[in-house]
């Protein structure tokens, strides 16, 4: 059984990667990270195609979220109430409806993303 809750993430994409640091530099709550290319995925229940899609949160007691819902879930665990406020509205419709098709185009879209310090995914989404 799981204790503590895996933020599973692709470490091949520079901009999953720049995501993850945004998160490590200011959110004070941040669960275990691990790029899914490090793991093994029977373990946590997951499939390949899950994992390279979207993020996904899995912990103690069933805690499954991907895409916006885990994001969503990492927020609302936050000290400060902006942050709460931020993660309970991802969660309600039809924010919830933005947020999902947000992440969706995000993710579709990721290899073409370029950010300050990280170049776009290393390898092609459809590997």
């Amino acid at each position: 059984m799981r204790t503590v809750p895996v933020l599973i993430y692709d470490g091949d994409c520079g901009f999953c990667r720049w995501c993850v640091d945004l998160g490590h530099r200011h959110l004070p709550v941040m669960p275990r990270v691990s790029a899914w290319q490090r793991l093994d995925l029977a373990e946590y229940g997951l499939t390949r195609d899950e994992v390279t899609t979207s993020v996904q949160l899995v912990g103690p007691r069933g805690l499954r979220a991907s895409g916006a819902r885990a994001v969503a879930v990492l927020l609302l665990v936050q000290p400060a109430l902006w942050w709460k406020v931020a993660g309970t509205a991802m969660l309600v419709p039809p924010l919830s409806w933005l947020a999902a098709a947000g992440y969706h185009l995000v993710a579709r879209y990721r290899h073409h993303l370029r950010v300050p310090g990280a170049p776009a995914c290393a390898v092609p989404r459809d590997r």
